[in-house]
Formats: structure tokens, C-alpha cells, sequence
């Protein structure tokens, strides 16, 4: 099968990495107290540093060290080893452990441990890096990229490409049904999804959207971006409950789920559905009309056998929203300097190139199908032109695009919510208020615990 550009699901990665956000920040709290590390050599002298990251596909390996290549031309004296393939739980080991096998640069997948590395200091503070630099990060990165880098004013990475999440459709089955163009707003998103679901028995012969939270990336964090929530308050405790924007999302989900025959229905066509990373995907078979998913899936699409006619436009906002039409959640790979890492300054060039050198950052979008993740890279005319990519590049630069912000434990607070989501949408939790309340506390407790 044809692999995603990174591992699949940003939101899978992040809930599947909950269990051990709590481990790592206990066990990276314990170990660091300084995020200074040895920002003391030479960066003219001729020196090794090990860059650490999670790619391990051919193309993908090919890619990177392209531009590994590309920094070591134009700075000679720097030799990067790279080790690929390296997960989370890998970091944290090494970064424990310390000494010489040690990286001193690392990448990771998983944005939602940006709040552990930065609060135990496992990753250098980058700020007088980029002071040092001459970069001011709110004008080189968009917003959302900003957001999932840093924590509490520690900015502890820096975005290394982006994913931008919008709404793929049938091309075919849209004009079967008379429907000229992508939905805009969540109610003609309603519209389009009954007007394109054919019920056969207690399942479906053709599904025009699957808002299950189990299925692919219907996940309340990719859903709830489009109201633009405010997950935590200024003081840090959780605002789940007392934002309109999540109980919105959540009533929306569950009131389309009610409108496309219920959970029951719904949930056994979602566990008869393909497997999500497979030529056997609901959208490329041709038994969804329209989901939710990454600018991934456009290269999947186009290097499998599927023969699915798509579209690919911006995810639908509520309609109170319309004049925010075009944008999306965001979240991407993010790279630090490790805090044991005796190298930080020779390690800074190459982040520095890595995450701010405009053909860089290009060059390595393309090879790889990502978006890229500064507001120069983005508006580059060397960017892929491909229409559908660029409606990824558009979500991208959208202003009103956003994600899900750092947290000392990770993703749990998300898990929480998504928790919250399955009770609510198969009738479980009928009072979603008191849901939320619940849930806030939970956060709360955890984040009181992970500290």
C-alpha cells in the first residue's frame, strides 16, 4: 500500500501517544532542570551532530537527506548523521540517558508532546537562538504552527512542514446527485451528506459523510477547529466547558449523525469501512461521498488503483461563520535541540536551515507531499502547483486556520474529549453540558497531576 508522507493519523498519533505523555513528562521532569544546556562551541569548527528523525519510507529518507546535503554545502564544517525512524519513546530514553549516542537534534511527529519537552526542559528554549538570528517567529511561521512549537512563552521547537486538514469529495457522485459545488457552511454539509446517503437495510450502499468520532479523522479536535475553540484559559485551567464553540461542534456531530440513521447504523457501517491507510478507504472505493483528511490523501489517491474522480476544497464552517470560510485545523512534524546536546550552537544552523531557509523548506514540502510551514515557503511560487495541493497551501495561510495548543501532559486533554464524544454521540451521555463539566475537571486533575 502507499504510505502517508508521515505517520497516519495527527489525531490517532496524538491519542495513541496519551498514555505515555504523563510517563515522559515525570520522567523528563526528572532528569532536567536548565533548558540553557551547552550552547558554548564553536559553530565554525568542524564538527559531527546527530539529527534524529521519525521518516523511514525510501522516498521519504531520500528526501531528507537531500536536504541534509543541501546544509552541509553551504556549511562545510558541519557533518549531520542522521538516524531515522525514531519514535517518541525512543527520544525520551536517549534524552534520559544522556552521553555521547545522545541526539543533539530531534524531530517528532507528535506535536502534542511539545508541552513536555518545553516544562521539563528536555528541549533548549530557541528564543535567543532566534533573537541571535535576526528571526522573529510571528512573522516567519503562520499562527497555528506557533501554537503547537512552544509553551508558556518556552519556544522549545520550531515547525518542521505542516498538515492542513480539508474536505475531499466525489466529483461523480456530486453531479449524480445535482450538486454543483462543495458544501461551504455545516448545514449545507447536512444537506449534501443525506442528499448523497442511500440506507440499504440496517447499513448503506453509499455514505455521504461519516461523522462516527471513530472513523478516519472525524475526530472533535479536526471538527471543532472550523468554530475556532478556546481549549484553555488565561490561567491555564481547562475552558472546555465553558467555550460555546465545543458544545457547538459536539451538538452538530450528533445531530448529523441522528440525521444519517443513527449511531447504531453508522457504527457498524464504520467497523465494515477499509482500513483508513489502504487502497480499501471508504472515499477511494467509492462508499463515502466526502470526509475529512489531510493534503496526504491527494498523493495516496493519485498513486493507488483507486479511480475515484475527487475535489478537495476547505472543510465547512458553522453558518455563522461563513464570511471564515476557508480554513482548517493545522498541525505538522516540529524539531528542537536536545538539552544534553554539547553541540547546541552547530545544532541551531542546522534547525535554522532546516525550519526557516525558504528553498529548504520547499524543496522538502514537495518531495514529500507536506505543506510547508513559514509564511515565505508558503507564498513561494516553487511550490507545488498541483490545484488540490493548493488548496492545502490556501487552508494553511488562511488566518483564521488553527490547532490544538501544547499542554504540560500532551494530548490528554483531547483524549478526554474524545471520550466525551463517543458517550455523547451513541446516547451514552445525554446531558453534554454536565459531559463537559466533567470533562474540564478531568483535565484539570490530570495537568495538576502531570506537574
Amino acid at each position: 500500500m502507499t504510505r502517508p508522507p508521515r505517520p497516519p493519523s495527527a489525531a490517532r498519533r496524538r491519542l495513541a501517544g496519551s498514555a505515555l505523555t504523563a510517563a515522559l513528562a515525570l520522567a523528563l521532569t526528572a532528569c532536567f532542570g536548565s533548558s540553557q544546556g551547552g550552547a558554548k562551541d564553536n559553530p565554525n569548527a568542524d564538527v559531527t551532530i546527530t539529527f534524529w528523525h521519525g521518516w523511514s519510507a525510501p522516498s521519504e529518507v531520500k528526501a531528507i537527506q537531500s536536504t541534509i546535503d543541501a546544509f552541509e554545502a553551504k556549511y562545510p564544517n558541519i557533518h549531520v548523521k542522521a538516524v531515522g525512524n525514531i519514535t517518541d519513546d525512543k527520544i525520551n530514553q536517549a534524552l534520559r540517558a544522556g552521553g555521547p549516542s545522545a541526539p543533539d537534534v530531534v524531530s517528532s511527529f507528535t506535536t502534542d508532546n511539545v508541552g513536555e519537552f518545553c516544562t521539563s526542559h528536555a528541549f533548549v528554549d530557541l528564543t535567543p537562538f532566534l533573537d541571535r538570528s535576526g528571526i522573529d517567529p510571528k512573522t516567519t511561521f503562520p499562527g497555528p504552527q506557533l501554537a503547537y512549537t512552544q509553551y508558556n512563552g518556552d519556544q522549545c521547537a520550531l515547525p518542521l512542514l505542516s498538515d492542513a486538514y480539508g474536505l475531499y469529495y466525489n466529483k461523480d457522485m456530486f453531479q449524480a446527485a445535482g450538486i454543483t459545488s462543495p458544501p461551504k457552511t455545516m448545514s449545507e454539509l447536512d444537506a449534501d451528506a443525506v442528499k448523497l446517503t442511500k440506507i440499504s437495510g440496517d447499513s448503506y450502499s453509499q455514505l455521504g459523510f461519516v461523522p462516527d468520532y471513530h472513523f478516519y479523522e472525524s475526530t472533535i479536535t479536526h471538527f471543532a477547529a472550523q468554530w475556532s475553540p478556546t481549549y484553555f484559559s488565561s490561567d491555564g485551567t481547562s475552558n472546555v466547558a465553558n467555550d460555546s464553540a465545543i458544545s457547538s461542534a459536539m451538538q452538530w456531530q450528533k445531530s448529523l449523525v441522528d440525521k444519517l440513521g443513527g449511531y447504531s447504523r453508522l457504527d457498524k457501517f464504520r467497523t465494515s469501512a477499509g482500513e483508513e491507510f489502504s487502497n480499501n478507504n471508504a472515499f477511494m472505493t467509492g462508499q463515502v461521498a466526502m470526509m475529512i483528511d489531510g493534503e496526504w490523501r491527494a498523493g495516496m489517491i493519485d498513486d493507488s488503483t483507486s479511480k475515484v474522480n475527487y475535489g478537495v476544497a476547505p472543510f465547512p464552517v458553522p453558518d455563522d461563520m461563513a464570511d471564515q470560510y476557508g480554513k482548517g485545523y493545522i498541525t505538522g512534524t516540529i524539531v528542537g535541540i536536545a538539552s544534553t546536546s554539547q553541540k547546541q550552537n552547530a545544532a541551531w544552523e542546522f534547525v535554522k536551515f532546516l525550519t526557516t531557509d525558504t528553498d529548504a523548506v520547499v524543496n522538502f514540502a514537495n518531495a514529500i507531499h507536506n505543506v510547508p510551514s513559514t509564511t515565505a515557503a508558503l507564498a513561494s511560487p516553487n511550490v507545488s502547483q498541483d490545484p488540490n495541493f493548493q488548496e492545502f497551501i490556501k487552508i494553511a495561510s488562511n488566518p483564521n486556520s488553527n490547532t490544538t495548543p501544547a499542554s504540560p501532559n500532551g494530548g490528554d486533554y483531547q483524549l478526554v474529549l474524545q471520550n466525551l464524544g463517543y458517550d455523547y454521540q451513541s446516547g451514552k451521555q445525554t446531558d453534554l453540558q454536565s459531559g463537559l463539566d466533567g470533562a474540564a475537571k478531568q483535565i484539570d486533575t490530570d495537568i495538576a497531576q502531570a506537574q
